[in-house]
């Protein structure tokens, strides 16, 4: 199956949920589309499914040299201006068989499996990864509660998604705002959640 056969199965399938008056978001689509080509390329190259569990904890970010993580990023942080995955980017230039520009050698020394392996919370040991809506976090109960490390109410972490992002000024100030929705549908306002609540989320392992 070709790119463009892909393509056209996904948008039949997503006028399909229009007419069932189940529409999906943009957002949502972006991830249909990512983990089709990610199943496609994975089957193309023999290789097996993850097994359950946590799996290696360290960052793929750490294998990079200097070099290699500047250009990364930098590609990220330009895809995320356009508001384009950027491992759809990559991986759509692989099914083609293009060349990635200076990105190509991930493809050429890491493989599918390196770029699967690397999540939003290695991005985000190396510079502030927005939150979008759609991406999946983990907060603490100290935002609603006072917490202590060794006290009665100890920190609890809770998987979220986020809903909504918008900014707030006051003044010359600017702080972000983040809507987040628990998976039991209840949905939760967090104020500056770059500053003063930044110590209260955190990006998911998986």
């Amino acid at each position: 199956m070709n790119p463009s056969e892909i393509d056209a199965a996904l948008q039949a399938a997503f006028s399909q949920c229009d007419k069932m008056l189940c529409p999906l978001s943009e957002k949502q689509k972006q991830i249909l589309l990512q983990v089709v080509i990610e199943e496609l390329i994975g089957v193309a190259l023999g290789i097996p499914e993850p097994e359950n569990g946590d799996g290696d904890r360290t960052n793929p970010l750490a294998e990079l040299t200097s070099e290699q993580r500047r250009v990364l990023l930098q590609f990220v942080k330009e895809q995320e201006r356009e508001n384009r995955p950027w491992k759809i980017k990559l991986l759509n230039d692989w099914l083609n068989n293009q060349d990635s520009g200076e990105m190509q050698f991930i493809r050429d020394r890491y493989g599918f499996q390196w770029l699967n392996r690397v999540q939003p919370v290695h991005l985000a040991e190396y510079y502030q990864l927005k939150l979008k809506v759609g991406d999946r976090i983990e907060v603490s109960n100290g935002l609603w509660e006072w917490v202590q490390e060794n006290g009665p109410c100890s920190r609890e972490w809770f998987p979220c998604t986020v809903v909504g992002v918008s900014e707030t000024a006051e003044g010359e100030r600017t702080y972000t705002n983040c809507i987040i929705r628990f998976d039991n549908g209840t949905e939760y306002e967090i104020q500056g959640i770059y500053d003063w609540n930044s110590f209260n989320w955190r990006w998911t392992n998986n």
